[in-house]
């Protein structure tokens, strides 16, 4: 990598532009997209950075091609492996069509769907291998050992992170006052990236990065002073889910002292959802990892603040959750357990309360067997949707003012 001045982490700003230079007429120069929506939440101007308009849905392709470009003539000809839920296999299966390079690709058993066939629409061969990316980590490395094939690493690489690093290059271009960079990050490397270009180029610019609390290993690592890995990992967002930090972004994030922030499952689904609603935009739940930081703590951004939207490769099934979680966490979709008589009429008379109340029942199930329930009762669950918090009170206010004895919702 770069000597001299203007190095972080052993990565430098001129690594950075010389990765924007291979990825000339490869990658896109993705849109910025000012959002008042989440300007009148932060406070304060902010802009979404659309990676996830990129080819191949995230930015993973910037990284991997400037690490596949650079492999030698032998290398290519023995092939590349790596490991990923979605986002990083589809990135180096466009990056080795584009180069000619075979590629095979180690996916999780639990791998969305979407992402598992868009990976071998591009042309690699993809096994499921493990529960989780770093399962997938050790299958393709004992393929690295078995064959020859070279590792293309999701993020743990000097030429991976200086390819995700051309990201911070564009928003210092488009959005030239930029004050905040909110990432996203699971191994780091995106985050590790901006960084590297923004600490350089631009060292007034505060870069903050984003994790699921439920796969938060920075935290700890950081604490540490070293990567420490985290077994159980939770949470919707599979694209940053990642359970040790790498080497090399690590070391870039300690060496700036760059702050991590985390966000709980609620949070993420309340940012894709507005993401959706506001920004007209589809992202998967790591990518909306920074505008659910932004939500969570109106005023604590300073602006302008660029959000970077890292990812939109969503499985439509896990959308479907997410949206439902979302408006439930917003206040706009309301789940019921009440318990009426099991006679005829009773059924009719609460979903006639409710259309009283201008709430829309989009689903009603009968539990009948349990055993605090009385012979003659049965127990309703109904899923309603609301205007929204205040709205959802005046539905269980007008429920318990009728009589119905509501449980635990």
């Amino acid at each position: 990598m770069s000597g001299g001045v203007d190095l972080v982490g052993g990565i430098g700003l001129e690594d950075v532009r010389s990765a924007a230079v291979l990825l000339e007429g490869v990658a896109t120069r993705t849109p910025v997209d000012y959002s008042r929506a989440l300007t009148r939440i932060a406070g304060a101007d902010v802009w979404l950075k659309c990676e996830n308009l990129q080819r191949a849905g995230s930015f993973k392709v910037r990284g991997a091609y400037v690490r596949m470009a650079r492999l030698s003539p032998e290398e290519r000809a023995r092939g590349v492996v790596a490991a990923s839920a979605g986002n990083h296999a589809q990135g180096v299966a466009l990056a080795a069509r584009l180069l000619g390079i075979d590629a095979l690709v180690f996916m999780p058993t639990d791998a969305a769907l979407p992402k598992v066939a868009a990976t071998r629409e591009y042309g690699a061969r993809v096994v499921l291998a493990g529960t989780s990316v770093d399962d997938a980590l050790v299958a393709a490395r004992e393929e690295c050992v078995r064959t020859g094939r070279v590792l293309i690493h999701p993020f743990d690489h000097e030429d991976v992170v200086a390819g995700q690093g051309t990201v911070a290059l564009e928003i210092l271009e488009q959005v030239p006052d930029v004050r905040t960079i909110v990432v996203p990050v699971g191994g780091g490397g995106l985050a590790a990236g901006v960084v590297a270009a923004v600490a350089a180029a631009r060292p007034d610019v505060r870069v903050v990065g984003v994790q699921a609390a439920r796969a938060a290993a920075y935290p700890a690592s950081l604490a540490a002073g070293h990567p420490v890995p985290m077994t159980d990992l939770r949470t919707m967002a599979d694209g940053i889910a990642v359970g040790t930090p790498g080497r090399v972004p690590f070391d870039v994030l300690r060496e700036h002292g760059c702050e991590i922030r985390t966000v709980t499952e609620e949070d993420l689904s309340r940012a894709l959802l507005l993401v959706a609603e506001r920004a007209k935009l589809l992202v998967e739940p790591s990518g909306a990892a920074g505008v659910a930081a932004v939500m969570a703590a109106p005023g604590a951004f300073e602006g302008p603040v660029v959000v970077i939207l890292s990812g939109g490769n969503i499985d439509p099934l896990v959308l479907l959750r997410v949206v439902r979680h979302g408006l439930a966490s917003a206040g706009r979709y309301l789940q019921l357990r009440v318990r009426i008589d099991d006679s005829p009429g009773t059924l009719a008379g609460l979903l006639s309360e409710l259309a009283a109340t201008g709430g829309n029942v989009v689903h009603v199930s009968h539990v009948r067997t349990s055993v605090d329930l009385a012979i003659d009762e049965v127990e309703i669950e109904v899923q309603v949707e609301t205007k929204g918090p205040e709205h959802c009170g005046e539905v269980l206010a007008h429920l318990r003012a009728r009589g119905f004895r509501l449980a635990d919702h």
